[in-house]
C-alpha cells in the first residue's frame, strides 16, 4: 500500500476573492481568473467571487501596480509602484484537480515576479459554513463539549423540521 500523500492535504483551494501578497510589495491584490469562467469552488450560483484560480491566472484586481510599492526599487521618495511582470506560470499548484487542464492553486502556490519578488497567497478567499448536512451528522456529544450552553440535538430537531416546511 502506497502513502500517497500531498503537500497540498488539508489546504484550501483558492478562489478570485482570495488575496495574494508579494514579499517585495506592500499591496494585498485580489486574483483576477482569466483562464476560465466554468468552475466554481464551494457556490452553487456561479458568482465570480468563487472562481477557481489556476496555474494560468496571472493578472490581480487592481491591475497596475498591483502589489503597491516595489521594495527593491528604491527611490528619493520611498519605493517606486510595482511593475509585476510574472516569470511564468504559478509553481506548487495541486496537479491532481484541473479546470480545462489547468492546475489549480492552493494556499501554498507561488509565482516569481522577473522584479525579483515571490507571490504567494495571502487569503484563499474561501469561509466556512454549516449547511443542513453538517448539522444533521454531527455527533451531539461532540458539540456539547465544544458549546456545553447550546442543545445541538434539540437544534438538529428544530432544522430537520424545518426541511419538512414548503416554501
Amino acid at each position: 500500500m502506497s502513502n500517497s500523500s500531498s503537500t497540498h492535504d488539508g489546504k484550501y483551494f483558492v478562489i478570485q476573492k482570495g488575496k495574494a501578497q508579494c514579499n517585495q510589495g506592500n499591496s494585498f491584490p485580489q486574483f483576477k481568473v482569466t483562464a476560465h469562467q466554468k468552475h466554481y469552488w464551494n457556490d452553487d450560483e456561479g458568482q465570480p467571487d468563487y472562481l477557481a484560480v489556476t496555474e494560468d491566472d496571472l493578472q490581480f484586481t487592481p491591475s497596475g501596480p498591483s502589489f503597491g510599492q516595489c521594495k527593491l526599487k528604491p527611490s528619493s521618495g520611498g519605493y517606486l509602484p510595482c511593475a509585476f511582470a510574472p516569470a511564468g506560470k504559478w509553481q506548487k499548484t495541486y496537479e491532481k484537480v484541473k479546470v480545462m487542464d489547468k492546475s489549480c492553486l492552493t494556499e501554498i502556490s507561488e509565482l516569481m515576479c522577473s522584479t525579483g519578488g515571490k507571490i504567494t497567497v495571502k487569503e484563499h478567499g474561501q469561509t466556512a459554513s454549516m449547511n443542513k448536512q453538517n448539522i444533521k451528522n454531527a455527533d451531539p456529544q461532540e458539540q456539547h463539549i465544544i458549546n456545553p450552553f447550546m442543545n445541538f440535538q434539540e437544534f438538529q430537531e428544530e432544522t430537520e423540521s424545518d426541511d419538512n416546511i414548503c416554501e
